[in-house]
Formats: C-alpha cells, structure tokens, sequence
C-alpha cells in the first residue's frame, strides 16, 4: 500500500522578503548569480527547518527557486510566445480580477531543463524527513491555448497536453533516478471544472468538458505512469492573493478522477470551506487509494483549533477509512512570488504546526 504521511504539505511558502529583494537585485545585475544561489539556499533551509519544526511527516522546499509553479510549463519551455492568454477569472472579499497566462502556445513544447531537479537534489541533502517535489497538471495549458496561433502546432489542445504530459512525465522519471520517491501534481485545471464560469471559457476555447473528464483526465494520469515513485493529484480551485476561482462540489468530478488516473496513488483534496461541498463523493474513492483533506486554510488569518479540525477528519471517514486519510493545508501559501496569501509568516507557520498536531493526535 501506498505510504500514508499523515500531515502532509501541498507546496509554496510565502517568500521572505530578503529572497524577493535579492531575486530583484540579481535581475538588476546588483548581485551576482553564485551571490544569490547562497541567498535561495538560507531560504530553503529555513523553510525545510520550519516544517520540520511543525511536525510535518513529509517537507519541500517551498517552490522559494521558482517563479510560479506553473515554471515547468510556463516558463523555461520553447513553443510559447510573449502573449496574454484567455482571461481566468479570480474572486475574492474584496473583488474579482482576471488572470491572463502571460504566454500562448505557439509551437511544439519542448522543456530546456529540468528545474525541480535541483530543488529535490537540495533538499533531499538538507531534509531529515521525505522531501515531496510539485509539478503543474499538463491540463493548466488551457489557459495557454489560442486556436488563432496554437492550432499551426496541434490538432487541438488535448495534443498539446499530450505533449506537456510527455515533459512532466520525464521529468518524475528523472527525479526517481535521484532518489525522490513522492511527487505531486497540482491541477487547478480538474478542481476548477467544476465551476460554470471556467467550464463555459474552456468549451468557448475548443475544450467539451466531456472529453476533459474522459482523455483529459487520462493524458492527466499519464504523468503517474513511473514505478517506484507515489504520485498525488492536487486538485486545487485556484489560488493567488487570497483569491479563488471555482465554487462546487466533488460530484461532478470524482467518479471519472478515481476512474480515469488509476496510477494516481493520493489525492490531496481542498475541504476548507463550504466551497469544497460535501464529503460523499469520497464514497467512490478506490480501496486502494489515499485522500488528503485541505481541512486547514491557507487563504484566511483564521487559525482553525485542533478540535474543529479533527471533527471535520470524523466526518470524512464515514465515506473513507480512517488508516486511509491524511491532513494538510488547503493549497500553497504562495503559488505565484507575487501572489502570496494575505497572511503572514508567523500565520503559516501556525497552520502548518495546526496539521502536524491533528495529524498526531487522530493518528
């Protein structure tokens, strides 16, 4: 069976302010590159220390070496173009914002390195507990998708995915060469599906929700395809500045993510707020699978008590064993440098040492 870390983290870590100010002094050539590599690698340090501290059964090393963690796929990569995608649009307390993907696809994808191997290189020399390696969903290209310009490199946008699943998949085979045994992939593309409003831009955009939830969720599944290494789905419902983008249950999503990515080993599910509906489609989780429950926000200052949380643990193991349930934050802190949570540090660090003190007192 799968190993089970019962207090589990998703990904990001807000940023200390002195790796922001060095990331601008190294792109203002005030610094030189071995200059900050030293700077990242204290950030890394001190977030692996932090939750380690917090009790956490498995760390990573906060995304602190990227940009956003969509990097992989958005970032070092040949075949895109310097033009704003279609508009996503976030909601928020204080308003909505449309997100456009700063690049459009406009040739075959072809990866020029591999970033998280340096990330799992590090840590994994670092950490005295596992280290877990995050990389995007192929599907988060939707947004990337233009059928004006994408359409003289693909087909349509599932070949395209095909491709970016290709790169990811390599890149999980390359990180099990170096030891790295759990890998996660985060898919703001399955948990927004499930919202009206992002299923009406992706089918306006050529993409029948049908055919997402059929061979979109297989090209998905396709990552997992590497033996030795334990592959989690992060199914995240959009995360920037504290804001959102779908609103919606599991229903609609569960039977085909549970039977179409049969080599995802965990599912690591946002369950932090009515947002996320009920409970019972856990019901239709395989025997041999593991969910994670984002019971504990990481958008809110709101520190959940241990009791809250740990009821909330109860409720889910009506529908699935409890020796098959795990705890984390809902999603990163900071999935984008410039789009941190509006929390603080010493607020992360408190939920994160929430999730490791459920974790022992169920477990």
């Amino acid at each position: 069976m799968t190993t089970v870390y019962r207090s589990d983290v998703i990904g990001s870590l807000l940023r200390p302010r002195y790796l922001s100010e060095a990331r601008a002094a190294l792109g203002a050539d005030r610094i030189s590159a071995a200059e900050f590599k030293r700077i990242e690698d204290r950030a890394v340090d001190q977030a692996i220390a932090m939750q380690e501290a917090c009790g956490l059964d498995v760390v990573c090393d906060g995304e602190l070496r990227r940009f956003s963690f969509l990097d992989q796929l958005l970032g070092d990569v040949e075949g895109v173009i310097e033009r704003p995608g279609a508009p996503v649009m976030f909601h928020g307390a204080e308003g909505d914002w449309d997100w456009h993907s700063p690049v459009t696809v406009a040739g075959k994808l072809r990866g020029r390195r591999m970033l998280t191997l340096e990330e799992f290189t590090y840590a994994r020399a670092v950490a005295r507990v596992p280290v877990k390696v995050t990389l995007p969903s192929p599907l988060v290209l939707y947004s990337a998708w233009a059928p004006d310009v994408s359409g003289s490199a693909y087909k349509d946008a599932y070949e395209m995915f095909a491709d970016a699943a290709t790169m990811i998949r390599d890149e999980i085979t390359e990180l099990a060469k170096l030891g790295c045994t759990y890998v996660q992939i985060d898919a703001p593309d399955v948990g927004t599906l499930v919202d009206p409003e992002n299923r009406d831009l992706r089918e306006s955009l050529g993409m029948p929700t049908e055919r997402t939830l059929t061979e979109g969720f297989e090209i998905i599944n396709s990552v997992a395809e590497v033996p030795g290494v334990t592959v989690g789905l992060h199914v995240c419902k959009g995360n920037y500045q504290s804001k959102w983008i779908a609103t919606g249950g599991y229903e609609s999503t569960a039977e085909a993510m549970f039977t179409r990515m049969p080599d995802m080993d965990v599912f690591l599910l946002e369950y932090d707020d009515e947002r996320s509906g009920s409970f019972e489609p856990l019901a239709k989780l395989p025997d041999d699978k593991v969910v994670v429950l984002g019971l504990v926000s990481s958008k809110t200052t709101r520190i959940e008590s241990v009791a809250e949380v740990t009821a909330r643990v109860n409720e889910a193991a009506k529908y699935v064993d409890l020796d098959r349930l795990a705890v984390s934050t809902q999603c990163g802190f900071s999935p984008v440098s410039i789009g941190a949570n509006l929390i603080t540090e010493d607020t992360q660090q408190r939920k994160l040492e929430l999730v490791g003190e459920v974790a022992r007192a169920i477990w």
